[in-house]
């Protein structure tokens, strides 16, 4: 399974110390070299930055086309981090983008990209018997404490699926 991660996925995850999931969840996850450098420029955040540097699972790729992801981010006004994870999701027929921003995603639909929110690993991870439904709901309110919006729809949906 070919995974790709946009910036805020990976956030929230290191928000709430579980970037161990993706390992978990899908084993290698591909980034590009945006959303790399987002994750690890900021000063302000040098722990998170050496998280990402030393787990062996996150892969950070270039693009393969830079000029579809200027032409990409021209037209949708998407950030560039965004951008690249969209199209090197199309390069390299990834089954799925991680990716929360709604305009991303709803580009991504429109491209036939399968598309999994921060949420979506949460479940997947809790269906797949890797985390209890105690840790999940942990997970929500350490996100949610740390400032990380949840929309009610989604939080709803994913107590629904908790036994």
């Amino acid at each position: 399974m070919i995974v790709i991660s946009d910036t805020t996925p990976m956030i929230s995850l290191l928000k709430i110390n579980r970037l161990d999931l993706l390992e978990k969840s899908f084993g290698e996850v591909l980034i590009p070299n945006a959303v790399y450098e987002e994750l690890t420029a900021d000063k302000r955040f040098i722990e998170e930055a050496k998280t990402v540097k030393d787990a062996p699972y996150i892969k950070p790729v270039p693009v393969s086309n830079p000029e579809a992801v200027r032409i990409l981010r021209m037209a949708t006004g998407l950030d560039q981090g965004e951008s690249e994870a969209i199209v090197l999701t199309d390069e390299r027929k990834a089954d799925i983008l991680l990716m929360d921003e709604a305009k991303g995603r709803a580009i991504s639909g429109k491209m036939g990209i399968t598309v999994m929110r921060t949420i979506g690993i949460l479940i997947s991870a809790y269906e797949e018997n890797l985390i209890t439904s105690e840790e999940v709901r942990k997970c929500i309110d350490d996100l949610q404490r740390s400032g990380r919006h949840i929309g009610e729809r989604y939080y709803q949906m994913l107590l629904d699926r908790l036994q």
